[in-house]
């Protein structure tokens, strides 16, 4: 188990059941960065897989 896995399973326990926009994530996801700058590139990272996840089911369809 990572240590991120901890912080992932909380929040699945306490906001599992809620429903979020992208929009609600992205603006949730900017002010973690302003409040912990040092966290800007892993944040990014993120962003970006999720913002690409999307692609590669589409390139395993051909």
């Amino acid at each position: 188990m990572y240590f991120t896995d901890r912080g992932i399973e909380e929040l699945a326990e306490r906001r599992g059941e809620e429903t979020v926009s992208l929009a609600w994530l992205a603006d949730r996801l900017r002010d973690f960065v302003d409040e912990n700058p040092d966290f800007e590139v892993p944040v990014e990272r993120l962003a970006t897989w999720l913002a690409r996840d999307d692609e590669d089911a589409d390139d395993t369809d051909s």
